[in-house]
């Protein structure tokens, strides 16, 4: 089957980046580049805090469906280490690797799972805001925009991440920062999780999510459709003994360990960063 030909530039992108170990750089092809007048116009008045009262139709009309897509995309998913997070009962940073646009549902499914799915948040790059097929979902499904503007920032972002932890919500954020489309690997991580973390001292659930082909079975762009495996590690407290600095690169450190060690569990190798086909999930059977 003919492969959608922007995923193989993206694919080329992926191969230069692991070339040039710059495992944070952008990707895909034709992302939105948001402007000065739309970051004014919509970013900056974005109901981040979730105050608009006439929001909460929109918002139960996009919870019930990111829950059918839910379903759809993890009807075969596995969950394994559920028991090392089944006793927090406050707020928390769950961190993931980024490899498709709807990788956030496997974690959703872990919610849903714990019955903790209208307590789950999840924080998007602003120029998601503008993606026109996903817009209720990015809108109204608990989303928390993250934003190169310092007003929105000081006065919306980490008011919300601080009103979401206290109401005992579990904070998704991708700290690979961009999207490599089925990329197998853990990738080094950006300190912002980590340092939101030590923040609201809040733990970290740290999470990998594996992917398996379907020999035969083919998606849309012509690539083997995969089943999800998600690893759930122990929770990861900040270490009050270290300095400031130091307490967010020991978080992130440890919690990259754990997705390389859930990564080498899964797929039986040890990790290595030599672009191979079999990097990419569903590339090549």
């Amino acid at each position: 089957m003919e492969k959608n030909k922007n995923r193989l530039v993206v694919i080329e992108n992926i191969k230069k980046c692991v070339e040039n170990n710059e495992f944070n750089r952008k990707v895909e092809v034709g992302d939105h580049i948001v402007t000065d007048e739309e970051r004014e116009e919509i970013v900056l008045n974005f109901d981040t805090l979730r105050e608009n009262k006439k929001n909460i139709a929109k918002r139960a009309t996009a919870r019930k469906i990111a829950n059918k897509f839910t379903k759809i995309f993890n009807k075969n998913t596995q969950i394994v280490g559920l028991d090392n997070i089944q006793k927090i009962e406050g707020g928390a940073i769950i961190t993931g690797n980024h490899f498709h646009p709807t990788d956030s549902t496997v974690i959703r499914h872990l919610t849903n799972v714990l019955d903790r799915t209208s307590k789950l948040d999840i924080v998007i790059e602003e120029e998601n805001l503008f993606l026109k097929e996903f817009h209720i979902l990015m809108h109204y499904c608990n989303t928390i925009p993250l934003s190169k503007s310092d007003e929105y920032m000081k006065r919306k972002f980490f008011p919300a991440i601080r009103k979401f932890l206290e109401k005992k919500h579990w904070i998704l954020v991708f700290p690979e920062e961009e999207m490599w489309y089925y990329y197998k690997k853990p990738r080094p991580e950006k300190i912002g999780a980590y340092h939101l973390a030590v923040k609201y001292n809040v733990p970290i659930i740290p999470t990998f999510t594996a992917m398996y082909e379907r020999p035969g079975e083919y998606d849309d762009e012509g690539f083997n459709k995969v089943d999800f495996k998600l690893f759930v590690m122990q929770p990861l407290y900040p270490d009050m003994n270290l300095p400031l600095k130091q307490r967010k690169q020991d978080l992130m450190q440890k919690d990259y360990e754990l997705k390389v060690k859930a990564y080498e569990q899964a797929y039986g190798k040890k990790l290595d960063y030599k672009f191979e086909d079999w990097d990419i999930a569903g590339f090549k059977e």
